[in-house]
């Protein structure tokens, strides 16, 4: 399986309780959505790609690569500005985004990352993208952008709802939801390859999107799409 940067907290979860409930093994390679689809689109040998948006997982069906006509949305994603709780910024705001003390401020490469891509777009609805540019520290994930902020490297960090909601960043750190009015819904999809195990993954988009695991989403950051 491939799988956006974002799904790093989810996927091992969801994927042991898979494996205890049917006996099938998933072996998960992260990445930035668009790092991923370059890949796949060169022959990576994947069963199952799980993107963080639409649009990487359209790349590959317009390929003719994917078993599938179209991608299937499994989750909808949040974006959230995160800060360590010792942060001389807590408590954290919006408007903590043009503190001037906020001199690194850690987001995903919009070219690579959806929620880059997002965090871009909620900057310029804001009206503090040029701002804030001269202080943004471009991660190539939206993983390292919340190893950026976790470490310290960067005050503030833009990142997913999953990430900032899993255990170790609720514990060294606190997030306010960035308004979803300021950027596109962040639709995560999935596809079926057709060269992989065609079968298997069906099997397993199709219990992701059984209502039983649906309704656990929101534990990871996620919001069901049925």
């Amino acid at each position: 399986m491939a799988a956006a940067s974002d799904l790093q907290p989810v996927m091992p979860v969801l994927a042991a309780a898979y494996e205890k409930a049917t006996g099938v093994k998933l072996l998960i390679s992260y990445g930035a959505s668009g790092t991923l689809t370059e890949q796949i689109l060169n022959g990576a040998p994947m069963d199952i790609f799980f993107g963080a948006d639409f649009t990487f997982p359209e790349k590959i069906v317009a390929a003719g690569l994917s078993d599938m006509t179209a991608p299937t949305p499994y989750a909808k994603g949040t974006l959230v500005l995160w800060a360590r709780k010792d942060s001389p910024l807590q408590p954290i705001t919006i408007d903590s985004l043009t503190d001037k003390r906020a001199t690194a401020i850690a987001i995903a490469n919009e070219l690579h990352a959806p929620y880059g891509r997002a965090a871009a777009a909620a900057l310029n609805k804001l009206k503090i993208y040029d701002q804030v540019k001269p202080h943004l520290v471009v991660a190539e994930n939206i993983a390292q952008a919340g190893q950026y902020a976790e470490s310290g490297n960067a005050q503030l960090g833009l990142l997913s709802l999953t990430l900032a909601s899993s255990p170790h960043f609720k514990d060294v750190g606190t997030y306010v939801v960035v308004p979803t009015m300021t950027y596109p819904a962040i639709q995560q999809c999935a596809i079926v390859l057709k060269a992989g195990r065609k079968d298997e993954a069906h099997a397993f988009l199709k219990w992701m999107l059984s209502a039983e695991v649906q309704e656990k989403l929101h534990d990871f950051g996620l919001a069901p799409v049925r």
